[in-house]
């Protein structure tokens, strides 16, 4: 695997306590796989309708009132969140959208943390270079700067696979990673399975304590580990819950990009934003950070600065 390595362990020995946000900020955001996660058994449409087939039950009876299903995963050096769903939109389109490397960055400016994404191209392949911020407006001197390698793994008439991945993060963390694949369903459906995952040292380990015992106390994710008092459901918490937050955040601005596909041109990104925010703030006892002005406004300047800056 090609993984593109970025330049910044001598600034944070440097200045150690300033990249603490800045780490998690990237968990929030990007994606990994340490070596000791499992790899795909097979690249095809196979083993993708089995696993459709497997959550039948899951898929048409959960808490999401939608047809997905969301997993994570801990051990001792990674973590890693992984989505299957089924989109209302024919493979065709979803093949179109998301095997392009541009039209990621139409995806990922949707995120809440992400302020600005460019595609291009080197002798290696394709690159994302990423501006990730805060959850509110910021100008991009100000926001942290990545590069991830953009790789389309096969493309058949039934299935596609595509992989983001870059070497290392700040405080240890390293083996970034996303994996979408997809394959059609019968009435015009398609089947989506989404991974995102990292891998992390010690310095991250500690940075992540941190976090999850100051600003990250009380925030959850999605599994249901049990009943509180009044009856209502108990959420996850901890790493896994960052994981499952931001794996839901990312299948939202995908499903929110495809919505909007067969809207004028003129009128997609408008129909992306308003489409987003709506279904993030459906979970917002996991997902809520700002008010519909606030995204909206910040997401147009941001999207605005983009085509320029391009």
């Amino acid at each position: 695997m090609k993984i593109w390595r970025m330049r910044f362990s001598q600034a944070f020995k440097a200045r150690p306590l300033r990249w603490t946000p800045v780490f998690l900020l990237i968990c929030g955001v990007w994606f990994a796989s340490g070596e000791s996660i499992a790899a795909e058994p097979e690249i095809s449409a196979v083993p993708l309708r089995a696993k459709f087939t497997e959550l039948g039950k899951q898929l048409s009876d959960n808490q999401f009132q939608r047809a997905l299903y969301l997993d994570s995963t801990e051990s001792s050096h990674d973590l890693k969140g992984e989505i299957y769903a089924v989109l209302d939109y024919p493979f065709a389109a979803v093949n179109v959208a998301l095997n392009n490397p541009a039209h990621w960055c139409d995806v990922l400016i949707l995120h809440l943390n992400v302020k600005y994404c460019h595609a291009s191209s080197n002798k290696a392949g394709t690159v994302l270079t990423v501006n990730l911020g805060r959850k509110y407006d910021q100008p991009l001197a100000d926001a942290y700067r990545a590069e991830f390698n953009y790789r389309g793994i096969i493309t058949t008439p039934d299935y596609f696979a595509v992989e983001l991945n870059a070497g290392n993060g700040p405080l240890s963390t390293h083996d970034y990673r996303i994996w979408i694949e997809a394959t059609p369903l019968e009435s015009g459906r398609t089947f989506l399975h989404f991974t995102y995952a990292y891998a992390f040292g010690l310095s991250g380990r500690l940075a992540m304590q941190g976090y999850l015992m100051t600003i990250g106390r009380d925030k959850v994710g999605f599994t249901v580990t049990g009943k509180l008092p009044d009856g209502q459901p108990a959420y996850i918490q901890g790493v896994r819950g960052v994981v499952e937050r931001n794996t839901m955040r990312y299948y939202l601005a995908i499903d929110a990009y495809l919505a909007a596909l067969t809207a004028p041109s003129e009128d997609q990104l408008e129909k992306r934003i308003q489409h987003c925010y709506n279904a993030t703030d459906r979970y917002a006892r996991q997902l809520h950070e700002v008010e519909r002005n606030d995204y909206l406004e910040m997401k147009r300047k941001e999207y605005q600065r983009q085509q320029v800056n391009q």
